[in-house]
């Protein structure tokens, strides 16, 4: 055979290509880091898998938590809801059988302070998510720290003095200034110290001290912060709940709770916290008294300051002198009797409706002056109402006052949109009522001065 018919492939062969196939050991060793990397996989998911697991048990005791509290708080709202009714349907029933002055008398007292109580209840609820997620703007002013403690204990002394507590104040030698809104931090105080009397036995005592001190990193001869302590020789708190205390609906003292929601420590740490402050839980443990402390930074006096820029209490009432034509728009026929009624003792004329439709058409007959309308009403609501009687120019002169249950910010935006002049929730003070008609009452006066001009 000769060459050319060997085949084509044989070229192929090297016979100097002496590389060895590969050996076992080879295999070996690439088996051996093929264990290793998954073994090492394997310990990478392992530990993912346990974080995990951990995150989902703590999700679980969290959410088990907060359903506990839930329940506490359901129960709570429950007691304190039924605590002020009570005395309500017991005044109701007293004055149904009795025609007697004496206890006539006493069942309006007791249905007045109840009926307080249950609105501070429904001012909680609403103040505490406000303030919890900073929904609230502050009208901070510097003023001196001695006028808002002085706020604070005439608003908290007459309950104070019910639980027969004696109160001990001490204010700094000198002025001591602090950039606050007077209101919010004196209701921060008022918290704390309604704290203190409702979980201390009668006879009990209450120390409000204030005081300049010096933090941390500060100069001696400098002190920039304002401390300011509440303590009591009340009921105490067990230390372990100390972390808690300022919870939400959380009451931590020891025994049943004792009225209220569990909502004044939280507002008032929100609104201390709001003011560029902090506060501090202190107690020694159960039966050994408790201690609040605040902490804000001090501000430089300033000789101009003026003090009745902290004059924020309540309005002082009003006389109204001219008679008003008032229009009363609500679907509960109980509200509109009673406030009716209310309306007439004042003096003024007053007339009804149920709907919207009704107010609409009571509006274009009467031109009152004053339209008090409710804005959930069935079918055609407030808004609606009060946006139809603004088409109207010819009905530019009644004074639209939004009167209802709804009070978040985005309601007084919706109700302002729609033309109301004012908005009130409900239930309506004396205070509030007598302001508004005094408004109306000027507003009146002014539409019927005739313009002066100079000749």
């Amino acid at each position: 055979m000769s060459d050319s018919t060997l085949p084509r492939h044989s070229a192929a062969i090297h016979p100097h290509d002496s590389s060895p196939p590969d050996s076992p050991s080879d295999f070996g060793r690439e088996a051996d880091q093929l264990l290793h990397d998954r073994e090492r996989e394997n310990e990478l998911l392992r530990r993912e898998l346990e974080f995990t697991r951990a995150q989902l048990q703590r999700a679980e005791a969290g959410l088990r938590e907060a359903d506990r509290r839930k329940d506490d708080f359901l129960a709570t709202l429950a007691h304190g809801l039924r605590n002020p009714i009570a005395p309500i349907r017991n005044a109701i029933e007293i004055m149904r059988l009795s025609e007697d002055p004496q206890n006539v008398g006493l069942a309006r007292d007791v249905l007045d302070r109840q009926v307080r109580q249950l609105s501070r209840i429904v001012d909680d609820l609403i103040d505490v998510n406000r303030i919890v997620e900073r929904k609230i703007d502050l009208r901070r002013t510097r003023i001196v720290l001695d006028t808002i403690i002085g706020m604070a204990v005439e608003a908290s002394r007459v309950y104070i003095e019910s639980c027969r507590h004696r109160l001990v104040v001490s204010l700094p030698p000198r002025p001591v200034y602090v950039n606050a809104d007077a209101g919010r931090l004196a209701q921060a105080l008022i918290n704390l110290l309604n704290n203190a009397a409702k979980y201390m036995n009668p006879g009990g005592r209450i120390w409000i001290t204030a005081e300049r001190v010096r933090r941390d990193g500060d100069p001696l001869s400098a002190p920039s912060e304002v401390r300011i302590s509440v303590r009591d020789i009340g009921i105490g708190v067990d230390p372990t709940l100390l972390p808690r205390v300022f919870d939400t609906f959380g009451q931590s003292g020891a025994g049943q709770p004792r009225g209220g929601l569990g909502t004044g420590l939280t507002l008032a740490r929100s609104l201390v916290e709001m003011h560029g402050g902090r506060i501090e839980a202190h107690s020694a443990g159960l039966g050994r008294g408790s201690e609040f402390a605040i902490h804000l930074p001090a501000v430089p006096p300033v000789p101009s300051v003026l003090h009745d820029e902290a004059e924020l209490g309540p309005p002082t009432s009003v006389t109204v002198g001219t008679r008003l034509r008032v229009l009363v728009v609500d679907d509960n026929a109980d509200q509109v009797r009673s406030l009716s009624t209310l309306l007439t003792l004042l003096g003024h004329d007053v007339d009804v409706a149920a709907d919207g439709p009704t107010a609409l058409e009571a509006v274009e007959r009467i031109r009152p002056d004053v339209a008090l309308i409710d804005i959930g009403l069935p079918g055609m609501s407030g808004n609606e109402v009060a946006r139809s009687i603004r088409e109207r120019p010819e009905l530019a002169g009644v004074f639209l006052v939004a009167q209802t249950g709804w009070g978040q910010e985005s309601d007084r935006e919706q109700s302002e949109q729609a033309g109301f002049a004012e908005h009130i929730v409900k239930p309506v003070t004396m205070e509030e009522l007598q302001r508004i008609l005094a408004r109306a009452e000027s507003r009146k006066r002014d539409r019927r001065t005739p313009e002066r001009r100079d000749v």
